[in-house]
């Protein structure tokens, strides 16, 4: 046992939750960001604006996710070259044969290749040629064998989410905006939980309202410690920045999730706010505007997962403007403000708790 964990050691090989469900899963979300994400952003430009060059270069970013996400998560296993470089191919297969649910599927398996790779590199005088393999045929195999079921169950379990949302939008409004808001402030990816679960219709708007609740709210609460800085760094950048402050005073938690479980029923149940996007988008937030660009997305040009959910394109009207600007930015400030004012009043949150360091 002892010459097992020192091999695992020497091999950079840390099996724990924080290495594969924070570090792995942040970066897979990075990678989706960088592919599928931004890929779907300057198509839809290019789409409103008739420009074809524009459509042509989203599409081939978007269509570059599988091996993103793949090669991102073993960057972030910390990975040697040659197995990195194999991780494309193995997110390809993953992906294609987990469906629906193809992100968790690359989730699971470029872990599990990664550390395959990992363990043999460098171990023979013809790595060149024994890494590679060994990457690409445990991961296109274990692709092989598990990522369908793997895919049907975060299909089931996602669709579960969408479909019981439309039947009790109330409630589960409350509790999409309350869980993804949480995630997204957390060390963890919403952004990649939303997606893996393929959250559109309503319950994306309950995410996108959750999410921007974290980060606009924290933003707003924060100003008169952080200023103009600071509400630029978590209003457009993360929540994540608050997790420090949030260990030494959970109480500053409360103002930010309380408004995310008020804007998530009223996106549900008053403006029917629905982010039909890709489901990234409901985990991002305000995060480069993310969250409100899927929404808009959704409106001219609905994802696959929202079309298969019955989606379909449409012109949004004033209404639907103004429920989106309520969502995302105004109630998650007013709200967040005067709820931390509360806090601030009665002495849980001291002047310095939402102070960001540097």
């Amino acid at each position: 046992m002892e010459a097992f964990k020192a091999f695992l050691k020497r091999k950079n090989i840390v099996i724990s939750a924080r290495r594969y469900g924070v570090d792995a899963l942040g970066a897979m979300a990075q990678g989706l960001f960088c592919s599928l994400l931004i890929g779907t952003i300057i198509k839809t430009i290019g789409q409103q604006l008739g420009v074809a060059f524009l459509v042509d270069m989203g599409g081939f970013a978007a269509a570059m996710s599988a091996p993103a996400m793949a090669v991102a998560i073993g960057y972030a296993l910390q990975a040697p070259p040659l197995v990195l470089f194999s991780l494309a191919a193995v997110g390809q297969a993953a992906n294609a044969l987990g469906g629906a649910g193809g992100p968790l599927a690359v989730l699971v398996i470029a872990i599990v290749a990664a550390e395959l790779g990992k363990a043999v590199s460098k171990e023979t005088k013809i790595d060149l040629l024994v890494t590679p393999a060994v990457t690409i045929v445990a991961g296109v195999a274990l692709a092989d064998l598990i990522a369908p079921p793997i895919g049907s169950a975060a299909d089931a379990f996602g669709t579960l989410i969408n479909k019981t949302t439309e039947l009790h939008p109330l409630w589960m409004g409350i509790a999409v905006s309350v869980l993804v808001g949480i995630a997204l402030t957390l060390p963890i990816s919403s952004a990649a939980i939303c997606h893996t679960l393929g959250l559109v219709g309503l319950a994306g708007g309950a995410a996108v309202a959750g999410c921007c609740a974290q980060m606009v709210g924290f933003a707003v609460m924060s100003f008169r410690e952080n200023r103009w800085g600071g509400l630029v760094s978590q209003g457009i950048g993360t929540s994540m920045l608050q997790m420090g402050n949030i260990v030494k005073n959970p109480r500053i938690w409360i103002p930010p999730t309380l408004a995310g479980a008020i804007t998530g029923p009223i996106a549900t149940c008053v403006f029917h706010l629905q982010m039909n996007g890709d489901p990234i988008n409901a985990g991002m937030g305000t995060c480069g505007l993310c969250g409100p660009i899927g929404v808009w997305t959704g409106w001219l040009a609905p994802s696959q997962q929202a079309l298969a959910n019955g989606a379909t394109a449409v012109a949004p009207g004033l209404m639907d403007w103004v429920g989106l600007a309520l969502v995302c930015v105004v109630l998650p400030a007013v709200l967040t403000w005067a709820f931390g004012l509360v806090l601030r009043r009665i002495g849980w949150i001291r002047e310095g708790d939402l102070t960001l360091e540097g």
